[in-house]
């Protein structure tokens, strides 16, 4: 448990103290148990840093605050602690659009971005049911939220992987699965929504890989965002877990993506 301000985060470090840092983050509702097969692999050859964010399995869950925005300071902070220098930070769905407003708003710490399935880009129909959701997830919490989880996955996930996310979803506060939501796509500076996605991510200037399972998604980024050494890779026929889905493949994009960025 490590103080980064006004909360604890709960975090494990695993690798050599002095090799190339990668900070892996989950998503909403989701916890770091999620990277362990890759963490023990990548640690072979990297420092490899696996945070709760707020909120979230074992770190604290303030009353307020339980956002992206505050989530991505929270890991400033928390790497400034560690002193990993630069890391190659990697985030899953909500963790993507925190591991973005990290290399935007704290660019010391971020040497390069690897964004799998990540919260930004909303539009069309998911849009006009942001509302909607936001509303049950307040007033039902954890048990609206797992409806989402529960039809996440494709059918080459892993067995158990479903039951594993709807357990570790219903176990996280309600209030702080509304908060995230909401500060994902609706609070005001939310980036969440495509025009808004598109306003800050011109904003970084770290190289960066987004992972897409949809194809017009996977368009609209590379046509839209052309940050200098960005790529934009499409894995279709996965559920939005693809990570967890596809573990070995995703450890070698990791490998691969860290090893240019430490020697750009």
């Amino acid at each position: 448990m490590i103080h980064v301000g006004h909360v604890r985060l709960f975090c494990t470090s695993l690798g050599p103290a002095d090799g190339p840092a990668l900070l892996l983050v989950h998503g909403w509702g989701g916890d770091g148990r999620e990277w362990s097969p890759h963490a023990e692999v990548l640690a072979e050859r990297f420092r490899v840093i696996v945070p709760d964010l707020r909120g979230h399995g074992r770190s604290e869950a303030p009353g307020e605050g339980n956002t992206p925005a505050e989530m991505a300071h929270d890991l400033a902070a928390l790497t400034d602690a560690l002193g990993t220098g630069p890391v190659v930070a990697v985030g899953h769905s909500m963790g993507g659009q925190v591991v973005n407003l990290l290399a935007v708003h704290h660019p010391h710490t971020v040497r390069s971005v690897i964004a799998l399935e990540p919260a930004h880009g909303a539009h069309g129909e998911e849009v006009a049911g942001i509302p909607a959701r936001l509303d049950e997830y307040r007033t039902q919490g954890s048990r609206a939220a797992a409806a989402f989880v529960a039809g996440a996955f494709s059918d080459k996930a892993p067995a158990g992987l479903r039951t594993a996310h709807l357990r570790t979803v219903l176990g996280t506060p309600g209030h702080v699965l509304a908060q995230a939501y909401a500060g994902t796509y609706t609070d005001p500076g939310a980036v969440g929504v495509r025009p808004h996605s598109e306003a800050y991510l011109r904003r970084r200037t770290q190289a960066a890989l987004t992972v897409w399972t949809s194809a017009e998604a996977a368009a609209w980024e590379r046509t839209t965002l052309r940050t200098s050494g960005s790529r934009v890779d499409h894995w279709p026929g996965f559920g939005h877990y693809v990570h967890e889905e596809q573990p070995e493949r995703t450890v070698r994009l990791i490998e691969e993506w860290a090893d240019a960025s430490v020697r750009r």
